[in-house]
């Protein structure tokens, strides 16, 4: 059929369950062949397939069941491998070939690791990666040194061989070729033997093992059997000092027998075979040996045994045993005992012991104890931590206030006691059975807690982890505000004292001032406000005069005399008004005699005021005065008019403020302490016992005194002052609560240190332990106790804690059976090598009986339990060991000897009496100890001494005024050399190991500026301005000194404050004398009148609340409103009318406009006579904006700068601002003009504002020193360190740079175990076979540098250290060797590990790790026998750090043909690593041969140079050398590191994987072909650059001629003939080019 039924993809797994009950859906489709859609009926419904299926529904929480397993990467495979048809390239290049990796991938359930459906853990996260590409390394083949020179040849005589040897450098790796051969060896004859060669050599086998005779287990089960029946017939002895001494004897005889159960020791023999051996290896008859004296075939042995262990004990409890969340494993341990000590040289015992992690178990698991910090209550804010060093407040810090500075203390405690101790309570009772289990509390376990009114106890701060609180925090100490007052107001009238008592006829007058300010405390803190003089005849009402009507002549005439009314108001004694009615009984000032002048009398003005009294008092020698003046506004017409009066009667004077000078006032005290309220004292007595610190508790009472003072005088009676302003003397006050001390328990004792010295003595050591107080006393509360800090002798334990090896004496020297040496020709029986053994326990220091599981924690390595002996025999000399050298009585002078003795018979045998052979005493020179001192290293940093410096163990304690600088110590260490220059202790130089040298630290000088200066007056005279202080800069800050303040960007030693300020406009104003006479200019002499000029003195004065008082400076007043000192005017002639002064123009209604007008009227002062006119009375003239209207409004001023209290420092201010009435002009005018009009003031004058503190950086004390970097040596250092408590804030002093200190430790020699150089293979008595090598473990001291030179000193100091080489516990004095027999072909020993070698591929960014290898060579002696030679070894192991090297073909020499070798990149020759490409073409096929360095014969027989190196070729076309070329490096398109993650293939002795990339291609120029002629681009280049210089010489000639053609034209203009000509390019981009012939020919034409 045409048409197949296509499945479509499997929709989403639908259900209503989790898990695998659920289904899914698909679509299933008839298509034709050619992709169209047909019906189902065209398609076999057989092979339809299903489109509905069971599935597993996924939900979230299935992510914590199912997860992917990932498997292991397989091996990398070529992609070649897996490409079809695909070729694999024949060579390896770039470091390897490219691979893919694959895995393993699936989803597995995670609590059994059963399979599951992909599709589950798709669900949450995406298939993890199938495959990766890699990298098949190239083979590595085997890389080995140079050869050795050959050896001597191995006969003196006859036909031998001569050896050379070479190492494996690196192993063959990744499937390289093998190691080639090591040894190479070559015939030699030094010349035929005269006599007969030596055929046959003795040659010793090995030791077989150690077995025990069939009878000796027998044998020694007799002899107990034995001992035992003895020591109970002995047993009848009852005397008690000799069974005692039995006893011991049993005791001492018991531990030296090798009974003890951790110790089975057995001695029994061994043997080994002697042969005679050819010399081309065969086994011949012993006869043929020369006959000697045979070494021993039999000998005494230890049976070796191994360790024997119990099984593992249970695991002990865990060391986790509470819950807790951030930490919730510990470990548990299990051990195990040693059953059987390993003997002889049975196998070693494995670790006893063994740790595993765990987790406390069961139901209940407590919380684990938990620590937190806490703190003490905050200290009184303090300023004077604030204050920098020049503040002169510093000696006075009274009345300081702002910002401050508190501290508290740290410490850390328990958090959980309470919580904890209650559970250890609920399971006691428990286990006591007086609850029952079933039963719950009634209250919750953590509510159940009661917390009394106690502090936790501290412990060691090391306990609390996590950030520790502040230490410090800026505080606030409220500045007080002082009371402010206004200026005395003006005198009032006389009135009564109480105007409803009006008895007497005593009066006063008051004056009183306002507060202008919100003061601290209160207004009651202010000064007095009132001021009060006695005066007769008071009143408390009376009539006030307002203004007087115009003059009205009397008889209704129309000049002459007349009167004026009065116009008057009622007012009380403050001025306000009041009802007439109240002013009654006194009668209303009568009307004033005035005179209309008539048309012939003089006119005069109207008085002025009166001017300001003279005196504020009057006394006996003091009145005041006030005066008034008019003046002349036209004269009299001769006859028939009125008179102007004299001079002198143009003023008046009258006597003003005639009241005594004797003021009053009432003066208060301070308020005295806040007491008890005897009248409330019982209803406070339940709030005494509110808890301290909730606030006040009770209400009482202050009191102050109040006394009539007279001013200047002092205390008077009461009575003088009046009573209504009176103060009060007792006002209400709040008690604070008293304030008991709180203090923490004491701490726990601070753990006893080490109390035992290092030769186990008991020292006696002190503990301690502290208390902190978290509050202080305070309002009487309970003071603290004095003591804070405890100590006590530490309980010493009689013995010192620790264990040692006991060794006891060596058994007897056992020899082998009789039975076994009799064979042996020439053996005596009783005497010869043997063994002995000793027994060995585990003491305490004290010396009593210890369990050996102690010492093999606690003690050193176990002493040796048995050694070789030599039993002498009877013909033996035997003599007693060396005594120790004699004492010197002084080092370089006389001589210390030693001596033995003969023992036993031998005193008696003349060969023993031979002191050649047999030396008795050995005599030497006493050492030379001289030693030399000498410093070593560098100085120290400058350290502070540190007397008086406490150790805290629980509180952070803040620094305050700590030392930080002044004369300190730098140390530099000492090192102490003796005569062979080998490290000693410094003692022996007798010094204490330092030099010592006085340093400063330079203390830190803070910026110094000059007090502030004195405020400038306000800028303005009228409104707001500015007024300024400043600064200046006395002294920069040095040695991390306190920096300066923002400084001037002008004047940089200046530093400016600048707040606004608020001048009255009425402060100042212009006072205008009376008009003087007139001066008439056109003087008519009958009648004084016509144009004149009258003139008055104008004068800035200080007004005051009772007006002008005294003359200033005329700046100080506006210049705008002064007004006129002259004028010119007609002076009014007789009968004509005469008006007064024009009046003040009425003011311009708002808003101005021409529209509106402004108006000023006069009156008429002397009608005109008949026929004559008066001028108009009134005038007017329209508004004009900025002429004579104005607009108002306000301005406000930008915000000052933080203004704090002159005794603050720092911390809270107000910023404030002013508000201006401004003319619409831009004038400041007094704010009545805006008052007046209402305008809204929207405006906050005043906002907080604060002033960052200088907070000095505050540091912690110094930690203790560290232990020293390095136990010995002469390079270790000790450190200490501080942190930042508080960092620097403001202008505060800045952190110093030092945060850590180091000083040199005590040189201390370094001592070390070391072994000597092996021996030579030793033999006894004969030529070859198996022997020993032996070498020795000595004690060497050096300095612990690297480079430093080691030498040999006495055992004895090394004493202390641990008994191992290198780390090695394992000691190895001697060791089995073969020593080869003549004529046998033998391996060398093993040569040294080569260095460590990097196997990597640069190129490609590669790295398979680092290795090193050693080998043995095969060494022949005999021709012979080469075919008899062993296999050559090597082995390898991985290294760190190794070096990468390539490796290069070399040819050169004068050889024909010439040398070719293998280098690598560090200039060694070798053999292998090189690439497996044909070496460089032997220079013969060249001629002349290609000798010159860099140079190598072609295959076209032509000299070329090495990549990199261009060929210079003689005159005669020969090469003459190869010069190097520059290098361009020109990256190839393939050139994209990594964008494919590789790996490195596997090598199972190479675990590294790295990332390689790829290197691009390196192009060099080369200008000579292979023929050695230039190639034909040189010549195009060279072509290409002299066309070039041919243009740039046109192009200048061109531009020298345009210029001279220029010149000549414009000669005139001499400014253009410069010889520059200028292009102008794109965008105006301009070059310009002077041509220096146009310059010479500018002078010459100049010149002609």
């Amino acid at each position: 059929m045409a048409d197949v039924l296509l499945p479509g993809p499997w929709g989403r797994c639908m259900g209503s369950d989790c898990g695998p009950g659920g289904s899914q859906s698909r679509a299933v489709w008839c298509a034709h062949v050619e992709g169209w859609t047909t019906l189902h009926t065209n398609c076999n419904q057989s092979q339809r397939p299903s489109n509905q299926r069971n599935c597993f529904r996924v939900c979230d929480w299935h992510k914590d069941l199912y997860d992917w397993s990932l498997g292991a990467w397989n091996q990398c495979v070529p992609v070649s491998a897996r490409t079809f048809g695909a070729q694999r390239p024949a060579s390896c290049s770039g470091g390897g070939e490219e691979g893919i990796q694959t895995r393993e991938v699936g989803c597995v359930l995670k609590a059994d690791g059963s399979p599951a459906e992909d599709v589950i853990c798709e669900y949450f996260e995406p298939t993890p990666r199938l495959e990766q590409a890699c990298l098949i390394p190239c083979p590595q083949d085997c890389v080995v040194s140079q050869y050795s020179p050959w050896t001597s040849c191995s006969k003196t005589c006859g036909t031998g061989l001569r050896n050379r040897v070479r190492s494996v450098l690196v192993p063959p790796l990744f499937g390289g070729s093998l190691c080639p051969n090591l040894t190479e060896f070559q015939s030699c004859k030094l010349g035929p033997c005269t006599g007969p060669e030596g055929m046959f050599s003795l040659r010793v086998g090995s030791w077989n093992p150690c077995t025990l005779l069939e009878t000796r287990t027998r044998r020694q089960a007799k002899r107990r059997k034995g001992k035992g029946q003895g020591l109970r017939e002995r047993a009848g002895v009852k005397d008690p000092e000799t069974r005692e001494l039995i006893q011991k004897k049993r005791t001492r005889n018991r531990l030296n027998r090798q009974e003890s159960p951790f110790w089975d020791i057995q001695v029994g023999y061994q043997t080994r075979d002697v042969d005679c051996i050819h010399r081309n290896g065969s086994a011949m008859s012993r006869s043929l040996c020369s006959q000697r004296e045979l070494p021993l075939t039999v000998q005494s042995c230890v049976l070796p045994k191994d360790c024997q262990l119990t099984d593992w004990v249970q695991w002990g409890s865990c060391s986790k045993a509470c819950a807790d969340a951030d930490s919730p494993r510990g470990n548990r341990t299990r051990g195990r005992q040693v059953l059987q000590f390993p003997v002889g040289e049975g196998e070693e015992c494995p670790p006893l012991e063994e740790v595993e992690p765990c987790e406390p178990v069961g139901e209940g698991v407590p919380p684990c104890t938990a620590f937190t910090w806490r703190t003490t209550e905050w200290s009184d804010c303090r300023i004077d931590l604030l204050l920098s060093q020049q503040d002169r407040r510093r000696s006075n810090l009274t009345g300081l206030c702002g910002g401050g500075l508190q501290t508290r203390e740290v410490y850390c405690v328990q958090a959980n006691a309470e919580l904890l101790q209650y559970l250890s309570d609920l399971r006691e009772k428990d286990k006591a059975g007086q609850t029952q289990r079933q039963q719950k509390p009634s209250v919750p376990p953590l509510l159940s807690i009661t917390f009394q009114i106690t502090a936790s106890r501290p412990v060691e701060n090391r306990l609390c982890q996590g950030p520790v609180p502040n230490t410090s925090q800026l505080c606030q100490v409220p500045c007080p505000i002082d009371c402010q007052v206004s200026p005395w107001g003006a005198w009032g009238p006389c009135t009564f004292e109480n105007c409803d008592d009006q008895a007497g006829k005593k009066g006063f007058k008051l004056r009183k001032r306002r507060i202008i300010n919100e003061p601290t405390g209160g207004p009651e803190n202010c000064p007095h406000l009132v001021e009060a003089v006695a005066c007769d005849e008071p009143s408390c009402f009376d009539w006030q005069l307002v203004g007087l009507d115009q003059c009205v002549p009397s008889e209704e005439k129309p000049c002459g005399p007349g009167t004026q009314l009065a116009q008057v108001r009622c007012v009380n004694s403050s001025g306000e008004p009041v009802d007439t009615s109240l002013c009654s009984p006194a009668s209303p000032p009568e009307p004033v005699a005035c005179e209309v002048p008539c048309s012939r009398d003089c006119v005069l003005s109207d008085w002025t005021p009166w001017s300001t009294c003279s005196q504020t008092c009057s006394g006996k020698n003091v009145e005041g005065k006030q005066m008034r003046t008019r003046s002349i506004l036209a004269y009299n017409a001769g006859e028939g008019g009125v008179l102007c009066p004299n001079s002198s009667s143009l003023q008046e004077v009258r006597n003003c403020n005639e009241h005594a000078c004797t003021v009053y006032h009432w003066q208060t005290g301070l308020w005295g302490q806040c007491t008890d309220d005897p009248s409330t004292s019982n209803t406070n007595a339940s709030a005494a016992a509110r808890p301290a610190g909730l606030g006040s508790c009770s209400t009482g009472i202050q009191t102050r005194k109040v006394i009539c003072v007279r001013v200047s005088v002092g205390q008077v009676p009461p009575k003088k002052c009046p009573e209504g302003p009176r103060p009060s003397t007792v006002r209400p006050c709040q008690l604070p609560c008293k304030k008991d001390c709180i203090m923490t328990p004491f701490s726990d004792w601070t753990p006893c240190p080490a109390t035992c010295d290092a030769a186990g003595n008991t020292v006696k050591k002190k503990q301690t332990r502290k208390r902190l107080v978290i509050q202080q006393p305070s309002n009487g509360g309970q003071e603290c106790p004095e003591v804070l800090e405890e100590e006590k002798e530490c309980e010493v334990s009689k013995i010192c804690p620790g264990f040692r090896w006991k060794s006891h004496k060596w058994r007897k020297c056992q020899l082998v059976p009789w039975s076994l040496r009799q064979t042996s020709p020439g053996v005596p029986e009783t005497c010869g090598p043997g063994i002995q053994t000793r027994a060995v326990s585990c003491r305490q220091l004290d010396g009593t009986q210890a369990d050996i599981n102690e010492c093999l924690k606690f003690a050193k390595a176990v002493p040796a339990i048995s050694q070789r002996c030599q039993l002498p025999c009877q013909d033996d000399c035997q003599l007693t060991n060396w005594s120790k050298f004699s004492s010197c009585t002084a080092d370089c002078v006389g001589v210390r000897t030693r001596k033995r003795a003969l023992i036993g018979r031998s005193k008696k045998k003349d060969k023993c009496k031979n002191t050649q052979m047999y030396p008795l005493s050995e005599t030497q020179y006493c050492p030379c100890d001289k030693y030399n001192a000498q410093p070593v290293g560098n100085w120290s940093d400058c350290i502070l001494p540190e007397a008086g410096r406490a150790e805290s163990l629980l509180g952070l304690k803040v620094q305050g005024d700590v030392k930080e600088c002044g004369q300190g110590y730098r140390y530099q260490a000492m090192v102490c050399y003796d005569q062979d220059s080998r490290l000693v202790e410094t003692s022996r130089c007798n010094s204490h190991g330092y030099i010592e040298e006085a340093c400063i630290i330079p203390c830190p000088s803070d910026c110094k500026l000059s007090e502030w200066s004195n405020w400038s007056r306000c800028s303005k005279s009228c409104g707001s301005g500015v007024k300024v202080r400043s600064k200046w800069l006395r002294e920069k800050p040095y040695n991390g000194g306190r920096p300066c303040p923002k400084l001037d960007h002008i004047n940089q030693a200046q530093v400016y404050e600048v707040v606004p300020c608020q001048s009255d406009c009425n402060q100042y104003v212009w006072v205008a004398e009376p008009w003087s006479v007139w001066k008439v200019s056109n003087v008519d002499l009958k009648e004084n009148c016509g144009e004149g000029v009258q003139t008055r003195k104008v004068r800035c004065m200080l007004n005051t609340i009772d007006g002008p008082s005294e003359s200033v400076e005329d700046y100080l007043c506006d210049p705008e409103e002064m007004p006129l000192g002259a004028r010119e005017s007609r002076l009014p002639c007789p009968e004509d009318c005469v008006l007064n002064d024009w009046g003040t123009w009425s003011r311009c209604s708002l808003p101005c406009t021409r529209i509106n007008s402004r108006v000023r009227t006069a009156y008429i002062l002397r009608p005109p006579s008949v026929g004559r006119q008066c001028p108009e009375t009134s005038d007017k003239e329209p508004c004009s904006l900025n002429l004579n209207c104005f607009n108002y409004f306000y301005n406000i001023t930008e915000w000052s700068t933080c203004q704090l209290s002159p005794s603050a420092v720092c911390g809270s201010g107000i910023k404030t601002r002013m508000l201006d009435c401004v003319r619409s002009d831009g004038k400041s005018v007094d704010m009545k003009f805006c008052e007046e009009l209402s305008l809204e003031k929207r405006w906050q004058m005043n906002i907080s504002c604060t002033v960052e503190c200088p907070v000095n950086c505050q540091l912690s004390e110094w930690s203790s020193w560290s232990e020293c970097s390095q136990t010995c040596g002469l390079e270790g250092k000790m450190w200490r360190q501080r942190t930042v408590v508080q960092a620097s804030r403001g202008d505060g002093r800045p952190c110093p740079p030092q945060m850590e200190q180091w000083k040199p430790c005590p040189v201390r020699p370094c001592y070390r175990w070391q072994y000597g150089s092996w021996s030579e293979c030793r033999v006894e008595s004969v030529v070859c076979g198996h022997g020993t090598r032996y070498r020795n473990l000595s004690c060497f001291v050096s300095d612990g540098s690297s480079g430093g030179e080691s030498g040999a000193v006495d055992e004895e100091l090394c004493g202390s250290l641990e008994l191992a080489v290198d780390g090695d516990k394992q000691i190895l004095l001697s060791e089995a060797c073969t020593l080869p027999c003549p004529g046998e072909c033998y391996l060398m020993e093993w040569s040294d590990w080569s260095s460590c070698v990097n196997i990597c591929v640069k190129e490609a960014g590669v790295d398979f790790g680092s290795v090193q290898a050693r080998s043995r060579a095969v060494l022949a002696q005999e021709p012979e026998n080469l075919q008899l030679c062993p296999d050559q070894m090597w082995e390898s192991q991985p290294c760190t750090s190794g070096e990468c090297y390539k490796y290069r073909w070399f040819s050169g020499g004068n050889s024909t043909p010439p040398v070719t070798w293998c280098q690598r990149s560090d200039g060694l020759n070798v053999t292998g690593g090189c690439p497996a490409v044909a070496p460089p073409v032997d220079n013969s096929s060249c001629d002349p041969p290609c000798l010159k360095p860099r140079s190598f014969c072609s295959e076209a027989g032509v000299c070329m140079c090495d990549e990199g190196f261009t060929e210079v070729l003689a005159p005669t076309g020969q090469l003459d050398q190869c010069a190097p070329i520059p290098i361009l490096e020109i990256p190839s398109a393939g050139d994209k590191k990594g964008d494919v993650k590789t790996s490195r293939a596997i090598n199972p002795t190479l675990p590294t994987t790295t990332l390689p990339g790829r290197t691009g291609r390196t192009w060099y120029l080369q200008p000579y072909g292979p023929d050695g002629k230039l190639k034909m681009w040189v010549y195009g280049v060279a072509a290409g650059a002299f066309v070039l210089l041919i243009f740039i010489v046109s192009m200048i000639y061109l531009a020298c001629s345009y210029c001279a053609k220029v010149h000549r034209s414009l000669k005139a203009q001499e400014s253009g003939a410069n010889g520059t000509t200028v292009w102008a390019g794109q965008n105006a981009h301009e070059m310009s080019y002077t041509c220096p012939d146009c310059q010479e020919l500018d002078q010459t034409d100049n010149s002609g």
